[in-house]
């Protein structure tokens, strides 16, 4: 199964946080009389988060506020990360809001909002979603980042937000991505789904975890499907990737042939996990399956994995 992760974020219903058409120009990053030049510039725009969503405007500008707007919202300089340059030339920054959810969610001028329901609710162009995920996890590792690791002194933003530096010990912070593998695991014509307690009635997934230290990611693979439904697996390809800023993510799309169809799920991981059917999957693709289960959503990669399969069954 090979699946282009562009083109299934391009077509109707694709896989979100894909398209980022910002030039983020990193090797000016320490150039900080250039960042205050663009900083000043008329087309300067801002997206301002909180610790856990974002800042919108209801007018036609949506998430680009001005940087009178966004100092009103508590803007500082010296916490302000640069994203880019827009494919216009005009440079987009991403900053915190001081002021709580509770007091902006009462001006009417705005909308506070969660990046996921955003991205579902899919009126805003996919560039500009890409645009939010990089804000929202470089948001959300400054306002977890403040102290040194191996000090405790409170650190500085540098390299226009791409790092944090420790005044006391000169220790720099650089920000986190956490890989995690997701699996399409199939048997024959079958497939194996679960489900997390946390998701919506009805649906199931495919299953992933986080790659540990010194692990491949076939490995990663092949011990995270056997902790969940202690299903062997033997051979697994990498065939997708996605960003996936819940908080700092990146999702390892693979497929992987199970060696063994015997399911014992743990209970601290999923509260079910069964094989579907080729022709099961299809109905829970198009939202007939007798029992009400479905698939995840089209902004997620384990969608379009199980589509792909889907597909290259039916061709």
């Amino acid at each position: 199964m090979a699946l282009d992760a562009y083109a299934l974020a391009t077509q109707p219903g694709g896989m979100s946080f894909i398209v980022n058409p910002l030039d983020r120009c990193a090797e000016r990053r320490g150039e900080t009389e250039w960042l205050a030049r663009l900083m000043q510039q008329d087309d300067a725009r801002f997206v301002v988060a909180t610790a856990g969503k974002l800042v919108l405007r209801r007018d036609q500008t949506n998430m680009r506020h001005t940087q009178a707007e966004a100092l009103a919202l508590g803007q500082s300089a010296a916490e302000t990360a640069f994203l880019g340059l827009e494919p216009s030339g005009a440079p987009l920054f991403a900053c915190t809001a001081t002021l709580s959810d509770e007091q902006l969610e009462i001006r009417e001028e705005l909308e506070v909002i969660d990046l996921r329901s955003l991205a579902l609710r899919r009126d805003l162009p996919e560039a500009d979603i890409g645009a939010l995920a990089q804000a929202r996890a470089l948001a959300h590792w400054h306002l977890s980042h403040q102290f040194c690791s191996r000090c405790g002194e409170k650190t500085v933003m540098a390299e226009a937000g791409y790092r944090r530096d420790c005044p006391a010990c000169q220790t720099p912070h650089f920000p986190r991505t956490d890989p995690v593998v997701i699996m399409l695991i199939t048997h024959g014509d079958h497939v194996l789904l679960g489900r997390p307690p946390r998701l919506a009635e009805g649906v199931y997934t495919t299953l992933a975890g986080f790659m540990e230290p010194g692990e491949t990611i076939e490995d990663a693979v092949r011990r995270e499907t056997f902790e969940e439904s202690r299903v062997r697996v033997g051979n697994v390809r990498l065939v997708l990737n996605q960003p996936w800023p819940f908080p700092a993510n990146l999702m390892l799309g693979c497929t992987g042939e199970a060696l063994t169809t015997d399911i014992e799920i743990a209970q601290d991981e999923l509260e079910a996990c069964r094989w579907y059917s080729r022709a099961e999957v299809e109905t829970m693709l198009a939202g007939t399956h007798p029992e009400g289960h479905r698939i995840p959503p089209g902004i997620s990669i384990a969608h379009h994995l199980i589509l792909g399969w889907l597909q290259e069954t039916a061709s």
